[in-house]
């Protein structure tokens, strides 16, 4: 029984695409330029631009599309979530009633956007982790982040438990999933049922889950202790990073998406408005 079809959150595949082999700190300031896509559209349309970057980073990096946007199913109850929230609480014209709870047309838009939105910020996250290794993201994110050294701030550290902790998603995944698979084998059910019947079958999980995980912690900090690993400390790079002329390119790419997303935001919907008056004439 697989958590997920996709990919789990966190989870490397190694490859010699083009998107593989920039550097991760243009890899990950390239994510935070990306996210201005989804965050500026505000109507359906407005995410065709968003959809297609992930088509192009996708087929970039020999990644099926499909696979990669199966990823994004640990987070649809977030999603589902906030889509109730923008659908039953929107002030606006009344479409349907259930109940006490109002559907607007300005709610089912907000609420489709909304959705579209996380979903999007979702899958350009999981492109980014996985095309990069979680030691090259950690070592990009402490280069990008070296500058708040000079205010004392934990740059070593934080890099540290970040290529920790997205070492461990993927390992919680495939432990939760071998428990499930022993639990299923006694004869637990997991699928039948209502919400709170199958919440309570996921409560024998917890506990040899945790145990999992403080044993694997207390073997980490064994191992670290007996390599002498000293936080702060100053050390050199096997690979040390380098920016070429691809990396160049690629920023110069998605700077360029991103003015032409919002040029389409701005003019799709007047597009579209002569497009259908020339139609009734």
């Amino acid at each position: 029984m697989k958590l997920s079809n996709g990919f789990s959150i966190g989870q490397f595949v190694p490859g010699e695409s083009f998107v593989h082999s920039l550097d991760p700190r243009c890899k990950i300031t390239a994510l935070f330029i990306l996210l201005a896509i989804p965050f500026a559209a505000e109507k359906p349309l407005d995410f065709i631009p968003a959809v297609f970057c992930l088509y192009v980073i996708s087929a970039a990096s020999h990644i099926r599309f499909t696979k990669l946007l199966r990823s994004g199913r640990p987070v649809l109850f977030l999603i589902a979530f906030t889509a109730a929230l923008n659908l039953f609480w929107t002030p606006g014209h009344e479409v349907a009633r259930l109940g006490p709870l109002r559907i607007t047309s300005e709610g089912v838009t907000l609420a489709f956007c909304m959705s579209l939105r996380i979903y999007c910020l979702v899958m350009m996250a999981a492109a980014l982790m996985v095309t990069t290794s979680p030691m090259d993201f950690a070592g990009g994110a402490e280069r990008l982040m070296s500058p708040m050294a000079v205010v004392k701030f934990p740059v070593s550290e934080i890099a540290m438990m970040m290529t920790i902790a997205l070492r461990f998603i993927p390992t919680l995944f495939e432990e939760s999933e071998r428990i499930m698979k022993a639990q299923i084998s006694r004869g637990a059910d997991f699928e039948s049922g209502g919400l709170v019947k199958r919440a309570r079958a996921y409560i024998p999980i917890l506990a040899p889950l945790f145990i999992q995980v403080f044993t694997r912690a207390d073997c980490l900090a064994t191992a670290m202790e007996s390599r002498c690993y000293v936080p702060g400390a100053q050390r050199t790079k096997l690979n040390p990073l380098i920016w070429t002329s691809r990396d160049t390119a690629a920023m110069a790419c998605v700077v360029a998406s991103v003015v032409c997303s919002l040029v389409w935001n701005r003019y799709i919907y007047r597009l579209a408005a002569l497009l259908c008056q020339g139609s009734l004439f």
